[in-house]
């Protein structure tokens, strides 16, 4: 994960959105923010919580402590913001997301309580 890159950009990368885009950004600005208050309550990034307003916050404005723990934080960011803006028809691959999305919730919980 590229540190100093956008939140906004790199999450509409991972969705095949172009960056040059913006008809999106403010539905994905939503489901982003959502997802930073899910973090914060497993106790992942800031203690007083984080959001976005558009394309200037980088990665390293929410992970400033050991970035190597966090490495899920944009795989997760980037499969439930999927899974609120644009979910797949098949329940199989909802399915598959989900199981996916507690596996990273398990791992960024235990990574958190072991800073």
């Amino acid at each position: 994960m590229e540190m100093t890159e956008s939140i906004l950009t790199s999450i509409k990368k991972l969705l095949g959105i172009d960056e040059s885009y913006t008809h999106f950004d403010a539905d994905l600005i939503m489901h982003i923010n959502g997802v930073f208050s899910i973090l914060t309550q497993l106790g992942v990034g800031p203690p007083n919580g984080f959001s976005i307003t558009g394309e200037g916050e980088k990665w390293d404005s929410f992970i400033t402590k050991e970035p190597n723990n966090f490495s899920l934080v944009k795989s997760y960011m980037h499969l439930k913001v999927k899974l609120l803006f644009d979910p797949p028809l098949s329940s199989a691959a909802i399915d598959s997301i989900n199981k996916q999305i507690s596996e990273f919730e398990w791992r960024l919980n235990v990574a958190a309580e072991s800073v």
